[in-house]
């Protein structure tokens, strides 16, 4: 850019002084090309390399070139088509709802090359049910990403792209199956220790704490109980931890869950989510008797977690940065495309959000 630049400064007064309307000629002096380069940009005559066309493209909108939309329109025709899979949860959850947005729109804005996201939701949630879903979709794109238990059903349909030379990276939770690609997103380690760090400290009386998960073959949402777990027996080991319950990611179930913890824990002080669930949960702390207060932590700011923090129901949520985690997977997915999936990704894990009722 600063190339670009300097050349501007050295023939803007040469090329505009005939007129107000920036030429080819100025275009192709600014980017340090010949006109006829420029023109092949202009009109996909021949190949161009991608480093020298997007050199013109700058130099044509920093002189304010007329024809500078059309060269990006025309070179964005040249780049490769590539179709993206995505297995997305139940479509009824608004975070997956915003979670699969978020993705077609990186594959949308990705400059590079040209990206069809298709996204599938899975509304039934067996094992075998996901492994045929992943089979399915895996057939249809050059590369898939999926969030998924860990079963061996879904790690054999994932061998079996594999050897198709399908590309799989797992979102959210990782599954064990060996030759799965990469995995995207937070570290679940660290999310459920900075729960349980963060629970200590906001929690006034010692008492039961309840724990939530969707389904532990969800290794996700196993790590976090269990690391939430690690640092309460570690440096606040008065809290007693009660056995998680697992609510299979309904919301009617967590809901049902939560009026029986009440009834039956007279002496608890706390909810953890550490999954699938949280709008049933907090269906049901709303009808929570005036006078006993919880401290609760869930995870993921959905509609439902954001209005229960602004209400002083829940008191922490812990979110993963969708955009940023759309934008690493569909380059990601991309990158594995370009190396035929020959070696594993080797992916840093994404930073997760705390939210509270003053930042929301």
């Amino acid at each position: 850019m600063q190339y670009c630049v300097n050349k501007f400064q050295s023939y803007q007064h040469e090329d505009l002084s005939m007129s107000n309307r920036p030429t080819m000629s100025a275009v192709a002096k600014m980017a340090g090309v010949s006109i006829a380069t420029v023109d092949r940009v202009l009109n996909s005559r021949t190949a161009v390399r991608d480093g020298t066309a997007e050199r013109v493209i700058v130099a044509a909108q920093e002189i304010g070139y007329h024809a500078t939309e059309l060269m990006r329109q025309r070179l964005r025709e040249q780049a490769p088509f590539r179709r993206l899979g995505f297995c997305l949860q139940k479509a009824s959850d608004p975070f997956y709802q915003g979670f699969g947005a978020a993705l077609k729109n990186a594959a949308a804005c990705n400059r590079d090359v040209r990206c069809d996201a298709r996204i599938e939701f899975m509304d039934e949630l067996a094992p075998l049910s996901i492994a045929d879903k992943i089979r399915a979709a895996g057939k249809q794109v050059d590369a898939l990403a999926v969030v998924a238990l860990d079963h061996p059903h879904v790690n054999q349909a994932i061998l079996e792209l594999a050897e198709m030379g399908k590309p799989v990276f797992t979102l959210l939770s990782d599954v064990s199956a060996p030759l799965r690609t990469g995995y995207i997103g937070t570290d679940n380690r660290k999310v459920g220790r900075t729960a349980g760090l963060l629970f200590a400290r906001m929690t006034r009386e010692v008492g039961e704490v309840g724990i939530f998960v969707g389904s532990h073959r969800y290794l996700g949402q196993e790590t976090r109980e269990i690391s939430f777990r690690s640092y309460l027996r570690e440096h606040a080991p008065s809290f007693k931890l009660l056995d998680a319950y697992s609510n299979l990611e309904d919301q009617n179930l967590a809901y049902e869950a939560v009026l029986e913890l009440q009834a039956s824990h007279p002496d608890l002080v706390g909810i953890y989510v550490a999954g699938g669930g949280a709008s049933g949960v907090i269906r049901a702390l709303r009808e929570e008797p005036a006078g006993r207060r919880l401290t609760v932590i869930v995870n993921e700011l959905t509609v439902d977690s954001r209005s229960a923090l602004i209400d002083g129901i829940v008191d922490l949520v812990i979110a993963t940065p969708l955009v940023q985690t759309a934008q690493t997977t569909v380059k990601a997915m991309l990158d594995a495309i370009e190396a035929g999936n020959r070696s594993a990704a080797l992916l840093s894990p994404l930073p997760f959000e705390l939210y509270t009722a003053e930042n929301v």
